[in-house]
């Protein structure tokens, strides 16, 4: 499901950015990629629930001819079901159809490519705001931490800053930068890409935080893998 992989090369790529970035400014800035940011298992779920209850309905607008058929060959011709019949018939169909989907569904790869557009953005949006509190948020001494998150099954990118630099920088100033990591990602070169992230998120930073003497490096500069 996920192809992409940070060598060795990409690793010292980031580092190295994030280095020159924050030479630039009094900022933080952390790079962390995850594999994926949910595991999407109500969105299998969703979807087996929706498989089973299309049984009744697609029952409903079959053929006489067909359900005929179909009740010919598991009882016999000008077999009557009864009630019970029916209803035990109804249920193995139902839950035919759930495990079916729900057993097709696990398979990661399909999971996601039915995952909703909207449903990805959101999860990866609440995934980067957990790893920025636990990472980043008031870890800096005038709390001037960034998150750039990568979240690669998603293919989906979030930058997440703290409140020195909230209360200056407007959120669509970081979507030059996430297209920029996005678009090298879908090519093949992720670590070019955060790379590049890194180096305009040091730019928006080096304006509103100017460095500062005997400035501590308090957050790690290398890329952390999830």
């Amino acid at each position: 499901m996920v192809t992409t992989r940070f060598t060795e090369a990409d690793h010292d790529k980031v580092t190295d950015a994030v280095r020159a970035a924050e030479a630039k400014s009094a900022g933080e800035i952390v790079t962390i990629v995850a594999a994926k940011s949910d595991s999407y298992h109500d969105v299998g779920l969703h979807f087996a629930v929706i498989a089973m209850l299309l049984v009744p309905i697609g029952l409903g607008l079959a053929p006489q001819g067909l359900i005929d058929w179909a009740t010919g060959l598991l009882l016999g011709w000008n077999a009557e079901p009864t009630r019970t019949q029916f209803a035990l018939w109804l249920f193995v169909k139902l839950a035919l159809a759930f495990l079916i989907v729900r057993y097709a569904l696990a398979y990661m790869p399909l999971r996601m490519a039915l995952t909703p557009r909207r449903t990805k953005a959101r999860r990866v949006h609440r995934r980067a705001v957990e790893v920025f509190r636990t990472s980043c948020e008031r870890k800096t001494t005038g709390r001037t931490g960034v998150l750039i998150y990568l979240s690669l099954a998603e293919r989906r990118a979030q930058i997440v800053a703290d409140q020195a630099i909230v209360e200056k920088v407007a959120a669509d100033v970081w979507v030059a930068a996430l297209a920029a990591l996005i678009d090298e990602v879908r090519a093949g070169r992720p670590g070019d890409g955060l790379a590049k992230a890194v180096g305009q998120v040091g730019d928006v930073l080096a304006p509103i935080l100017p460095p500062i003497a005997h400035d501590e490096n308090e957050l790690p500069d290398r890329l952390v893998e999830l």
